[in-house]
């Protein structure tokens, strides 16, 4: 199976081509070049550039995107809006598969603004007794205009599902970094580990049913945690290995 993986020179698209690699063969969709991987150097709102990394393709993984920070609307739109479009268009053109992409944790985090799930971020775990996990079906609530971007990655995912053959996979990442550990009280219900994410992916890419289209939290195994992983380990079988807890 060869899967295309955009972004690969990112903190996850690094992680993701260490757990697939000698097992896929693989091939990056890269501004700058990935030493040692077959590359197609373009700009993901480039529509003309990219369209040749998708030929041959079985399946992509989506990660290029503005993630870091809170982006102002100028620099998401050609990278978040513009270019998930095309990305998805492209594999759509090119036969491929499935497509799973990166959304993100904040689609719903705005739910942080109120109890419990605003005690949980701020550490107060005394004053909660009980709560209820979000799932895929729990209502939006953005964070930001980034968390808006990515609110439309998942719409725009559906609209393919339903007008194409594709499967269309979206991943609410939790909070990956550099240090690969909680680095605050926040991060201790929202982290995600580097192995997690990736394996997460694997778990997508080796689906052993069908999909056209569905919705996953990606966050380790935090005690504190009040995003659902019990709808990937039923579908996907998958279980994190980590946890903030650990860390």
């Amino acid at each position: 199976m060869k899967i295309l993986v955009t972004g690969m020179s990112g903190l996850i698209g690094k992680a993701i081509r260490k757990e697939l690699e000698g097992d896929y063969e693989l091939r990056a969709l890269n501004r700058s070049p990935v030493e040692g991987i077959e590359c197609v150097q373009a700009d993901v709102s480039d529509f003309d550039a990219i369209r040749p990394a998708f030929d041959g393709v079985d399946q992509v993984v989506h990660m290029a995107a503005i993630a870091q920070g809170n982006p102002e609307w100028d620099k998401l739109l050609p990278f978040n809006v513009i270019g998930t479009y095309n990305v998805f268009e492209a594999a759509r053109q090119a036969g491929v598969q499935r497509v799973i992409s990166a959304s993100s944790g904040s689609v719903i985090s705005g739910n942080e603004s109120v109890d419990p799930y605003r005690a949980l971020g701020e550490g107060r775990y005394d004053d909660v007794d009980e709560w209820d996990d979000l799932t895929h079906l729990s209502p939006l609530h953005p964070k930001g205009i980034y968390g808006c971007s990515k609110v439309w990655g998942e719409a725009l995912a559906r609209h393919f599902s339903d007008t194409t053959e594709m499967s269309m996979i979206c991943l609410r990442i939790g909070a990956v970094n550099e240090e690969d550990r909680p680095l605050d009280t926040r991060q201790k219900s929202v982290w995600c580990s580097q192995g997690d994410v990736a394996r997460m992916v694997r778990a997508c890419i080796e689906a052993p049913e069908p999909i056209d289209y569905d919705i996953f939290f990606v966050v380790s195994n935090n005690k504190y945690s009040y995003r659902d992983m019990s709808h990937p380990k039923e579908v996907l079988g998958f279980v994190p290995q980590d946890s903030a807890d650990d860390r």
